[in-house]
């Protein structure tokens, strides 16, 4: 019989355009209520890729789990996986668990959107302007 601890979600999101076989990396998300950690890790887990923590991005201590911490934390590892080559991520989303809250924390899903949202890569167009400003 195997006591969980914590709670664990997994997804997949892409980190870019893929060409030929898909370089796979673990994102590893804890948020409790007073931080929030990004740390990006190979398949295996043994090797660490990047790890980034929502207070080391801002300096005032109450801002360290703040959504705005965690999608800069977010943001820092995306780039640093995709200068080693990943291109696609599982995510495991971790909260405190134990006898503590089995919630994440309030840096959770705005780190999972930053994570998911980082291959959106600009659309070259013909300068052609709608009304309003668009772009065709």
């Amino acid at each position: 019989m195997t006591l969980w601890n914590h709670t664990v979600k997994r997804t997949l999101c892409s980190l870019g355009r893929r060409r030929g076989r898909a370089r796979v990396g673990v994102a590893h998300i804890f948020a409790p209520f007073n931080d929030t950690f990004v740390h990006v890790t190979n398949l295996s887990v043994k090797e660490t890729i990047s790890r980034v923590t929502g207070g080391m991005k801002v300096k005032a201590d109450r801002e360290e789990s703040s959504p705005y911490a965690a999608m800069l934390a977010a943001q820092d590892v995306a780039t640093r996986g995709r200068e080693v080559g990943i291109t696609a991520l599982h995510v495991k989303l971790r909260a405190t668990g134990g006898t503590g809250t089995k919630t994440p924390g309030p840096g959770a899903q705005s780190a999972l959107r930053a994570l998911a949202l980082a291959d959106v890569i600009p659309v070259l167009t013909d300068s052609a302007h709608c009304k309003g400003g668009r772009r065709l």
